[in-house]
């Protein structure tokens, strides 16, 4: 069986795991610190705070943006739940925008006819490691008094011209789910350069509660803690993050070995009548291959592709259909056209380190040769 994506670990990254299992620290060690320090080093920023899943650092980074009850958020339907889940877990109110049909991510024209006073955080998704020009939003935030957090779980060794994704927005949440770039089993990170937002990311993700003397109303001594406001358990062990320092050595060459999937897949798919390739951009990430072919035959193709044991997945299901966001905010079918039409022809292919290009012609050719017919 061929996933759509899977986690590669090699003997280095066992051995990385190892030690610290011979070690002290099993929890928050030093181990969490130094993969802390690579991954702001990589992305070029000064902080990055680790969490517990992507989830859990999307979650954080609305916090720490302020994000009250009533205050709104705009971002996009076609992501997984967790982007405008963590809207609603601060009691904000998730506002969805259109798609650009090109490339799965925000149009900033669609975002503008949603922006309001009310506007907290524009929230936009660089969908499938396509790393969306965030100019537009971060001029509309300005303009109302708003951060912008991107959405980059897909997108971690991504790139906009010279400019790692995770540069730009106010915050940047990245995830190490066993599927993406690189993995901690489990995990999450949110990247910024403002110091308040890395404190309050920290102290949030930390029970809410604060050990330094400096920032606390009654110290005592060493024992003293204080609760400043309501946090989470949203911490990332030693275990997982000697595992994410180990995978992160290997970023550059994991990035470059999706692209050159893409590359071979984008040769014979391209030519394939009403078949829709990803947006090119040289700084793609390739999270997942987006690929897109006429509505009406993707359920056939799928089920063929798993009958053959390819085994293909749909990203996403747009948010907003789903009965809960249905039955909590009205939304209904025809909302957000475009979106809609994307996910209805999507179907996300096989591409991860560790693919052979045996199985990358057994893709191609099931998929040619079906659509050949």
């Amino acid at each position: 069986m061929i996933p759509y994506g899977h986690q590669f670990i090699d003997d280095d990254d066992i051995a990385a795991v190892s030690a610290v299992l011979r070690g002290e620290w099993l929890t928050q060690g030093p181990a969490v610190d130094s993969f802390e320090d690579a991954l702001a080093a990589k992305v070029g920023c000064r902080h990055a705070v680790v969490f517990s899943s992507g989830t859990a650092a999307l979650h954080g980074a609305m916090y720490a943006a302020g994000v009250v009850e009533g205050e709104e958020v705009i971002t996009s339907p076609l992501t997984f739940a967790a982007t405008s889940n963590s809207v609603l877990y601060q009691r904000g109110i998730p506002v969805f925008a259109d798609i650009d049909e090109k490339t799965g991510c925000l149009d900033p024209e669609a975002v503008r006819d949603r922006l309001s006073p009310k506007t907290k955080v524009i929230a936009s998704v660089s969908y499938s490691g396509y790393p969306v020009d965030l100019e537009p939003f971060l001029d509309m935030a300005r303009s109302v008094g708003a951060l912008v957090v991107e959405d980059g779980c897909h997108s971690l060794g991504a790139s906009r011209g010279r400019r790692m994704v995770g540069q730009d927005a106010d915050m940047t949440a990245f995830s190490f789910h066993p599927v993406k770039h690189i993995t901690t089993g489990e995990g999450g990170a949110v990247v910024t350069d403002d110091d308040d937002l890395a404190h309050r990311l920290r102290v949030f993700r930390s029970h809410g509660i604060i050990k330094d003397k400096d920032r606390m109303e009654f110290y005592e001594g060493p024992w003293s803690n204080e609760m400043i406001d309501l946090g989470y358990n949203y911490r990332l062990c030693d275990i997982q993050c000697a595992l994410g320092l180990s995978q992160m050595s290997k970023l550059d060459r994991f990035i470059e070995c999706r692209r050159a999937i893409a590359k071979r897949y984008d040769r014979v798919f391209g030519s394939l009548p009403g078949c829709i390739v990803p947006a090119s951009d040289p700084g793609h990430g390739y999270h997942l291959y987006a690929f897109r072919v006429p509505a009406e035959i993707r359920a056939e193709l799928f089920e063929h592709l798993r009958a053959n044991d390819i085994w293909v997945q749909v990203h996403y299901p747009p948010v907003h259909l789903h009965p809960y966001y249905r039955k909590s905010f009205g939304y209904a079918p025809g909302d957000f056209p475009v979106a809609e039409r994307f996910f209805s022809m999507e179907i996300s292919l096989p591409i991860y380190v560790g693919l052979s290009e045996q199985d990358q012609d057994r893709v191609i050719s099931l998929i040619a040769d079906r659509l050949a017919l």
